[in-house]
């Protein structure tokens, strides 16, 4: 076989064909094992507030599958190269393969069109299938298990709803889907145009509008003179709806790629601090999937030599790697909540850190 032929061999099919096939079946044990120790937590919610079987089965499971097929898609990526590599290294097979003039480059690239087709499915999951999926589950969640019901707990609510165009919540009420102390502030050239103030606010489902009681709006001319005008009620239609106030911090998970490209320019003109949320989640699913180039680099320069405990040590390096990896996933976002690092930076820095690890170890793997 050429050094530098890219062209499909039989020992690229065969690596190729093993690897997917480990991969999947792992995900596939792993989901069920997830989805057992799921409903042995969830059971008695079911049975308590009588969800149907119907419901529980293509509601919550079958939406749940592709969220957990994702989330241990890194895991497994790992996995699967330590086992199939520690195979193929114990039984000389790789010793053979660079004996008989196959580069350690070559021998990646079957490696990398697999680890290619984990990214593909990871980014073809987490941009067009969980968002779907996470919108059916999360609602079936809200609906049947404890734990899940919506508290409002934001005060003090400041939000630009429009250039020049300010509005401020002191608190909101989710009994009565009502707002205290409501202010509507129209700037124009850094000058006051208008305000209103209303001791509260209604939300009017029909006509999709706000209706303030027991409001004055104070008007401002071009030379600074006021006028005011009182109102019982007076109904105001902004960009401001109920579902701002009842959206979670877990709804930019149900969200598509251009819906959350919208929230987060929305968010961030708004200047709303829930904004970080959608920003992680739009790095995460692009981060995730590249990781798989970087776990099967890994793998592969830490399993290419034979050792002498053999197959048990190699697994047992990877699961460490492979879960410090994932941990380090999740810990990176506590930079982005204490402002330490921007989103990005947080969200990339494990791939941007285990690269450097990756490399390190394909340089010294045998050549």
């Amino acid at each position: 076989m050429s050094r530098l032929s890219l062209k499909p061999k039989i020992l690229d099919w065969y690596i190729i064909k093993k690897f997917i096939t480990t991969y999947l079946m792992a995900l596939l044990i792993v989901t069920a094992i997830v989805i057992i120790f799921d409903i042995s937590e969830k059971i008695d919610d079911f049975v308590e507030k009588e969800a149907p079987l119907h419901e529980i089965i293509f509601e919550y499971y079958c939406n749940f599958i592709p969220f957990i097929l994702n989330m241990f898609s890194p895991l497994f990526v790992f996995i699967t190269v330590i086992f199939f590599t520690s195979k193929l290294a114990n039984n000389s097979e790789i010793v053979a393969m660079l004996a008989g003039g196959i580069s350690f480059q070559r021998l990646l690239v079957p490696y990398m069109v697999s680890a290619a087709f984990a990214a593909l499915l990871s980014l073809a999951l987490g941009m067009y299938v969980i968002p779907p999926a996470n919108f059916h589950r999360l609602e079936f969640e809200q609906k049947y298990v404890k734990g899940t019901r919506f508290f409002n707990t934001n005060h003090n609510i400041h939000y630009q709803l429009a250039p020049g165009l300010f509005v401020y919540v002191e608190s909101f009420s989710s009994w009565n889907n009502s707002v205290n102390r409501f202010t509507l502030e129209t700037i124009e050239d850094n000058k006051l145009v208008s305000k209103l103030t209303a001791a509260s606010a209604v939300w009017k489902e029909e006509e999709g509008c706000w209706e303030c009681k027991n409001c004055f709006v104070r008007s401002y001319d071009e030379h600074g003179n006021e006028t005011i005008q009182t109102f019982a009620k007076k109904d105001t239609a902004i960009a401001l709806t109920i579902d701002d106030f009842y959206r979670r911090k877990n709804v930019v998970e149900s969200l598509k790629i251009k819906d959350l490209d919208e929230l987060i320019e929305m968010q961030n003109m708004r200047g709303d601090k829930m904004v970080v949320h959608a920003l992680i989640e739009k790095h995460t699913r692009i981060a995730t999937p590249f990781s798989a180039f970087i776990l099967t680099l890994m793998g592969v320069a830490l399993c290419s030599r034979k050792r002498r405990g053999g197959l048990g040590i190699n697994i047992g390096i990877g699961v460490a790697l492979s879960f410090s990896y994932i941990l380090f996933m999740r810990f990176s976002q506590m930079f982005v909540h204490t402002g330490a690092l921007p989103p990005w930076l947080a969200i990339w820095l494990p791939n941007i850190i285990y690269t450097f690890i990756a490399l390190f170890v394909y340089r010294m793997a045998p050549k």
